[in-house]
């Protein structure tokens, strides 16, 4: 056998086993971080202090899978003193009615419905809540997408992160929650459960911080002194640029100890990778060499093209089965962490390993991204931000790209 080729094969073989190390440390942060957790809910339940009053902003565009469940964990949360702004751009959205059943199911929690459908820019989303925000009545800000499932105890832990000392941004943790439960869907969820998490928790452990745009908290005086809204509503991952804002400013972004769950609704093959494609191109665009250092996420990938190198090789196959084997360990411990079984994303690892490696590969060219309805085109811009410009094409309507 060529020596280039057994290189190659040990040069794989070493990214795997790297990739195997950065899992189960990433899986082990995740399930220290449930147990932290759980003692911030029993300090939580032992506290007598005064809560500020909070408003959520909900922007919403159209009724998404589980969207109703989504909706009502905000409504059901255990907070003395918060108000709840959804804001839509049609008045024939579908998310309506949604909204509707649950008000009169908690009819004494404060909502605020905003009907507009003016554009301030190309983000579609920060559109919505610029025209949301009038409605805000309070100090604190909670923005949280739509399909996020909040624990009742959410935003006592986020008002309680946002008081840190040196705090000018809280963001959450958030995993997959498939929507019925199909083996696309849990496809989705196991990029974002097993490989996306683990990174996550790994690059915090090594001093990173970054804004989950799950989940965006604030104070009113401190967005308004970067801006405000307008400073987000030119660029597509407007969490990635309101978090660069406040580092700008010496402060810091505080992950609240409580995980929530986003949902995976993705009904085909086809719109699932979709969705990872513009969900890729953002990320590469905002962070490019991050984004190309996290395909040592994918260490079945690796394990498998050492195998392609050396097929006749037995370290190579050995490396196949063990790596196969510490990533069905490190899933479990992920699902158990998350509350989240994915029993028929284990046997496919490998096929999620390969669609994520075929992802990178489809992002590093193009900058164009369907988007809320329409096509639009990334670029870098200062500060490593991705800015977007709409595009003459119309693209098919999706829900906000999240980086």
């Amino acid at each position: 056998m060529p020596l280039p080729l057994t290189i190659a094969a040990g040069f794989c073989a070493l990214v795997s086993a790297a990739g195997n190390l950065q899992a189960l440390a990433g899986a082990t942060l995740l399930a220290r971080f449930r147990r932290t957790e759980r003692r911030a809910d029993d300090a939580l339940r032992l506290s007598d202090r005064t809560w500020p009053s909070v408003t959520v902003l909900k922007p919403l565009h159209g009724n998404e899978p589980l969207l109703e469940d989504a909706l009502e964990s905000v409504f059901t949360q255990d907070y003395p003193d918060f108000q709840i702004v959804f804001g839509v751009q049609d008045r024939e959205d579908t998310a309506l009615a949604v909204i509707e059943r649950l008000r009169a199911r908690h009819p004494r929690i404060p909502v605020s419905v905003v009907i507009n459908p003016q554009e301030h820019g190309p983000n579609r989303k920060v559109g919505n809540l610029m025209n949301m925000y009038g409605e805000a009545r309070h100090d604190i800000i909670v923005i949280s997408d739509s399909d996020i499932h909040a624990s009742p105890n959410y935003l006592r832990h986020v008002v309680t992160s946002l008081k840190e000392q040196g705090t000018g941004l809280v963001t959450t943790l958030y995993a997959g929650r498939p929507a019925a439960g199909t083996i696309v869907q849990q496809l989705g969820a196991c990029q974002i459960n097993h490989n996306f998490l683990p990174g996550v928790m790994m690059s915090r452990f090594l001093g990173r911080q970054d804004c989950l745009g799950a989940t965006m908290a604030l104070r009113r005086q401190t967005l308004e002194e970067i801006g405000g809204l307008e400073a987000l509503v030119d660029h597509v991952a407007d969490d990635a640029e309101l978090g660069q804002l406040i580092r700008a400013r010496g402060e810091n972004i505080t992950i609240a100890p409580t995980l929530t769950h986003t949902t995976v609704g993705e009904h085909s093959i086809s719109d699932l990778l979709a969705h990872e494609l513009r969900w890729g191109r953002t990320v590469k665009n905002v962070a490019p060499v991050g984004y190309g250092l996290s395909a040592i996420q994918l260490p079945l990938f690796w394990a498998v093209t050492a195998v392609l190198f050396r097929p006749n090789a037995w370290w190579t196959w050995f490396m196949l089965l063990l790596t196969w084997l510490v990533r069905a360990i490190g899933s479990r411990i992920m699902d158990r962490a998350t509350e989240c079984p994915l029993p028929a994303a284990i046997p496919l690892l490998v096929v999620r390993d390969w669609l994520s490696a075929a992802i990178m590969v489809g992002s590093a060219r193009g900058s164009r991204v369907a988007w809320r309805g329409r096509t639009v085109h990334i670029a870098r811009r200062k500060r490593n931000s991705a800015s977007c410009a709409p595009s003459l094409q119309a693209g098919a309507t999706h829900r906000s790209v999240r980086s």
